[in-house]
């Protein structure tokens, strides 16, 4: 029998029938992964993934080795320092859960221990484009995001957004910033600091209210550019907006964990050549830490997005902004880099 459909159910006081979500574009196979299976049933990796994870260890082992062999300018090994090792797995394994904080906490920290910026910022910068890479595979090889080239799917179209706009924006600010404006270090650190802290507020608002918003790549676009120039004028705040821009324009949490730290390793490679460059050309470039940082961060690196998947996403709701409140806090009353 067919429904007939009474006026009165179409007048002006008619019951309102809720909409549906809109359908997720970026993250269906890691929000499918979470509603389907528990987390018991997560911690259980395909046989791919395994071999791939597998073969990341042995490269791991490799560079362990591999980097102590290298000898400084005065003819001696590169040492491991074991609480650098430490400190770089805390918070490698932070950054590539929750897609910031690598540089905000270790620099600081290696300050702290008596270590000069030029032993700081190039070994920095070498590690995230080692562990930004080995994160984003890891990511991809337990399925909290999925790239493909063939055919180009929406995750890849956004990597390749954030990195091309990123990067533009990164060379864009620093001509800008050092050349002409001439901004304070004050300055920027406070502004950054104050952008982050607010996102991360309005995350845990948004994390709150529990709203499924639309996927809109043009609202990425704004995010890109002011990542980028945040990284260009202050070498930081990259993280923190790419990734709760991305959770603001309708990305799934995990997904947007995975696509930053991939792309911030992309982007990370410009600011490592420059360093290379400038050691080739004769500039004292210490890599004394090198070791200590890449033993502690390439770990890091493989056991942070396996914890991501495990992890039910309600939690990482709530992580992340959290996560980026503290750190613009934190950076705002120290006058720290975000």
């Amino acid at each position: 029998m067919d429904h007939q459909i009474d006026e009165a159910d179409t007048g002006p006081n008619a019951p309102q029938i809720p909409s549906e979500a809109p359908p997720r574009r970026i993250g269906v196979e890691a929000e499918a992964l979470d509603r389907e299976r528990t987390a018991v049933e997560r911690m259980r990796l395909p046989r791919p993934a395994l071999r791939r994870i597998a073969l990341l260890g042995a490269i791991y082992v490799a560079a362990i080795v591999g980097s102590t062999l290298v000898f400084d300018g005065s003819g001696r090994r590169l040492p491991v320092v074991p609480v650098v090792v430490l400190i770089a797995f805390v918070l490698e394994t932070t950054d590539s859960a929750a897609g910031m904080g690598f540089g905000t906490g270790l620099s600081p920290l290696l300050f702290v221990l008596g270590y000069e910026p030029l032993q700081i910022v190039p070994v920095l910068l070498l590690s995230e484009t080692l562990t930004g890479l080995v994160a984003g595979a890891v990511h991809h090889d337990v399925h909290n995001v999925t790239f493909s080239a063939r055919p180009l799917n929406e995750e890849t179209k956004l990597l390749l957004l954030l990195v091309g706009f990123g990067s533009v924006a990164v060379l864009g600010s620093v001509v800008l910033t050092y050349f002409a404006l001439g901004l304070s270090e004050t300055i920027i650190e406070t502004y950054v600091s104050i952008l982050v802290l607010t996102m991360g507020a309005a995350g845990l608002l948004r994390a709150k209210l529990r709203t499924r918003i639309e996927y809109r790549p043009r609202r990425l676009v704004a995010f890109a550019l002011l990542a980028g120039v945040n990284k260009g004028i202050g070498g930081g705040g990259y993280g923190p907006v790419v990734t709760l821009g991305q959770i603001f324009s309708g990305i799934y949490e995990k997904s947007a964990v995975a696509i930053t730290t991939l792309a911030e390793g992309v982007v990370s490679i410009i600011g490592a050549i420059t360093f290379l460059l400038l050691f080739y050309y004769g500039v004292p470039v210490d890599l004394r830490l090198l070791p200590s940082i890449v033993t502690g961060g390439f770990i890091a690196a493989i056991v942070a997005p396996y914890a991501v998947r495990v992890v039910p996403n309600g939690i990482w709701r709530y992580l992340i902004p959290v996560y980026a409140f503290s750190i613009g806090l934190v950076s705002l009353l120290f006058g720290l880099e975000v």
